[in-house]
């Protein structure tokens, strides 16, 4: 949990996708998620976090459904959503918050 708080605490926007391995639209998710941390390179960051794994995350942040995408900044939530969204969608929504 204290290694999850430093990472949303940065000054850069981070996108968490709250996922679980049985979930077909978590799979789908894995390329869009790759070309997006391709293209904001350094200007933010992408973690994926196992909800299975990680009971107390899914708890705290009310996860019910995957994926979740949650944008975090200086360890405050700014944007959240369950379900899909393309590269250049989630681009310009990460975008809004350099």
């Amino acid at each position: 949990m204290n290694d999850f708080q430093t990472l949303i605490n940065s000054d850069k926007p981070v996108l968490v996708d709250f996922y679980a391995d049985w979930c077909d639209p978590c799979k789908w998710l894995v390329p869009i998620l790759d070309e997006v941390e391709n293209r904001i390179k350094d200007k933010g960051g992408i973690h994926k976090i196992n909800i299975e794994n990680n009971l107390i995350l899914k708890t705290t942040y009310n996860i019910q459904s995957v994926p979740t995408l949650i944008i975090f900044k200086n360890g405050n939530v700014l944007w959240r959503m369950s379900g899909f969204k393309t590269a250049n969608e989630l681009i310009s929504i990460i975008e809004q918050f350099y």
